[in-house]
């Protein structure tokens, strides 16, 4: 079976597949100084309950990282626990997706592996959006080439970074308010938020479509997709493991099947 890890700045996913099916999967914090022992112990933890073993079922590991303290940790862990490398969505890794940027090496894993996964199942051109720490769209052409995107802050950074500049506001849900038109301050902040980043996506889907000149397909993802995309105007089809799976082929293009 396949371990997928994909390390954010916020939380990490994991992901047990066997063959081309997700089986499982599990949300924690991401918290840098964790060791390779730790980070053990969690993921053991993680297969035990759901009745896998981790030092016999699994036959491999792939991670994305944006905290490199995290990645290294990772590597470890999975050379001493089960005594091969693991594969590392990095500059040099094999995708099947040229990377049509300035700098290549720039680029977030992360959003590597949602646009293999998108363009996989979709086809181009095509837009992610994934709604985390950032909120970042990430565009995929007709030939399936990497060609670039935009990154805005994400709704909890956005919700934190109000709170701290503006002293007489308070924190609030984060959960749309019953009108645009807040009559109170509690749901102006949240309209601001939530129909606030709705509006942000539904713009700059618009504009991307506009540059390409075509009608791309949209895709979300991310933990905080379900707070804004029921309320886009824009269609975007909501895949919660996009990330996973794009791991999964990553894998797949660098060593072949976990389970072959």
């Amino acid at each position: 079976m396949l371990l997928a890890v994909d390390v954010g700045n916020t939380e990490t996913l994991l992901g047990v597949f066997r063959g081309p099916e997700l089986r499982h999967h599990w949300r924690m914090a991401t918290k840098a100084e964790r060791t390779p022992d730790e980070l053990a112990l969690f993921f053991a933890g993680f297969l035990g309950s759901v009745g896998l073993s981790f030092s016999t079922e699994i036959t491999g590991v792939v991670i994305s990282s944006v905290v490199p303290a995290a990645t290294q940790a990772l590597r470890e862990m999975t050379e001493r626990s089960f005594g091969f490398p693991p594969v590392v969505l990095e500059p040099g890794t094999r995708t099947g997706m040229a990377i049509l940027i300035d700098n290549p090496r720039e680029v977030g894993a992360d959003r590597i592996a949602n646009a293999v996964a998108a363009f996989a199942r979709h086809g181009g051109p095509c837009i992610v959006v994934d709604f985390g720490t950032a909120t970042n769209f990430d565009v995929v052409s007709a030939r399936g080439e990497y060609l670039g995107g935009a990154i805005a802050p994400g709704l909890t950074v956005a919700a934190e970074g109000l709170y701290r500049a503006a002293a007489r506001l308070h924190p609030v849900e984060l959960r749309a308010p019953r009108a645009a038109i807040g009559r109170n301050t509690t749901e102006a902040v949240q309209s601001g938020l939530i129909f606030g980043a709705a509006a942000e996506v539904d713009g700059m889907i618009e504009r991307i479509r506009n540059e390409l000149g075509a009608e791309a397909k949209a895709v979300a993802t991310g933990g905080l997709a379900p707070l804004v995309v029921p309320h886009c105007r824009t269609s975007l089809e909501h895949e919660p493991w996009l990330t996973l799976e794009g791991l999964r082929l990553v894998f797949e293009r660098n060593v072949g099947p976990a389970d072959g």
